[in-house]
């Protein structure tokens, strides 16, 4: 493939599917970027020979740099070294495989610097949606989803005009507490959390998709991605992660995409667009499932969906202060420090107060214009608010 990416978060689950991708498909690397894995990192450097690698941890960078001194590649670390990663000089397309809202910054130097982004930092268009998609559209750079119902949408509205869509329909795995109770949630346990059903992610969207608030945030990119009322964006619960979404037009029928529970396709598509390569995921075995479920999800149970509906509906920074607490809630969650249901609350809780977080954010000024400075400090003082609520210094 005649293609040179960067990819940000290298180590990750993401990073490092990208790069089972880019083996197969012979795809050159620019930058490597990871946050504290030298030993990883180091493989990976050697392995693919990229111009620059980043960790973005000041001591683990030294330690790389030790190690990689036999090499020509620049070691570089800290925020100012992913930027540099981000805005890589030969690289055409962006991969962002960063976890949480640390994404929004190299997304929109990227796309400043006119690289295509393959998109797999769903917070990008959480926290900055109207700022990121703005950007794209002045730069001319596409976005190519990553995820992999958003890649399933994209799939499923090819050839299709705008006007003819009329519903896109998620589907959600219900995660390892589907048909729990709000009652019985209140005593999950951290390691319950992290038994997803179907797919092997990293820590952070594990718990998301336990709580179900990635479907959430999932709801409010599909509207960013796809230029789409989120009243027109539905969730089913899908038990066997098959399809990975469908999209209804107007003449009702509905067209889906299926394939095994493999990141490496969504992510070789959104590298391989408008083409289709060879394939890296195992082929779908239909006749093993013998049926497919599809379920409506309990908002009484999981109400992430809707905080996340009202937040994108109230607009402005509110969507950035529900993404702030829940990476709050959910590190606080995973250090032990409060239980599984405090998550949901704390975004709640974030929203339900936020025209006073609005006043802090713009100094109770009238003015409410929202840019990256604003959204950044929407997110610190939405986690401080979490971390009140809390009870967590």
């Amino acid at each position: 493939m005649d293609k040179i990416i960067s990819v940000l978060g290298s180590t990750g689950s993401i990073g490092t599917q990208t790069l089972d991708v880019a083996r197969a498909n012979n795809i050159k690397i620019s930058a490597l970027v990871a946050h504290k894995n030298t030993k990883l990192l180091e493989q990976q450097v050697r392995e693919f020979s990229p111009q620059i690698a980043v960790l973005t941890d000041e001591d683990c960078a030294k330690d790389l740099k030790i190690k990689l001194a036999d090499t020509n590649v620049k070691v570089l670390c800290g925020e100012e070294g992913l930027l540099e990663a981000a805005c890589a000089q030969n690289c055409d397309t962006v991969v962002n495989a960063l976890v949480g809202i640390s994404g929004l910054k190299p997304t929109m130097a990227a796309i400043n610097a006119h690289k295509d982004l393959a998109l797999a930092n769903k917070e990008t268009l959480v926290a900055g949606g109207s700022l990121v998609m703005k950007a794209a559209r002045e730069n001319k750079v596409k976005i190519y989803p990553v995820d992999s119902e958003h890649s399933a949408v994209f799939q499923c509205i090819q050839g299709c005009h705008k006007g003819a869509v009329k519903r896109i329909i998620l589907t959600a795995s219900g995660g390892p507490f589907f048909g729990k109770t709000k009652e019985e949630l209140k005593c999950a346990t951290l390691e319950q959390a992290m038994r997803h059903p179907n797919w092997s992610m990293g820590a952070k969207i594990t718990i998301d998709s336990a709580t179900m608030m990635n479907k959430g945030f999932e709801i409010i990119e599909a509207a960013w991605l796809f230029d789409i009322d989120i009243d027109k964006i539905d969730v089913v619960v899908h038990r066997e992660s098959i399809v990975h979404s469908m999209v209804e037009l107007k003449d009702n029928s509905i067209i889906a995409q299926l394939g095994s529970a493999d990141m490496r396709l969504p992510i070789q598509y959104a590298l391989s667009y408008p083409e289709r390569n060879e394939a890296v995921a195992k082929p779908l075995d239909l006749l093993s499932y013998g049926k497919l479920t599809f379920l409506p999800p309990d908002n009484d149970a999981f109400p992430a969906m809707k905080i996340c509906r009202k937040a994108f509906e109230y607009g402005g920074i509110a969507p950035c202060a529900v993404n702030g607490a829940n990476e709050a809630a959910v590190g606080a969650f995973l250090s032990g420090k409060i239980g599984f249901s405090d998550i949901t609350k704390a975004a709640g809780e974030v929203l339900e107060n936020i025209k006073e977080i609005e006043s802090q954010v713009f100094c109770g000024t009238a003015s409410h214009n929202v840019n990256l400075d604003t959204v950044l400090r929407a997110d610190k003082i939405s986690r401080r608010f979490a971390y009140s609520y809390l009870k967590i210094m």
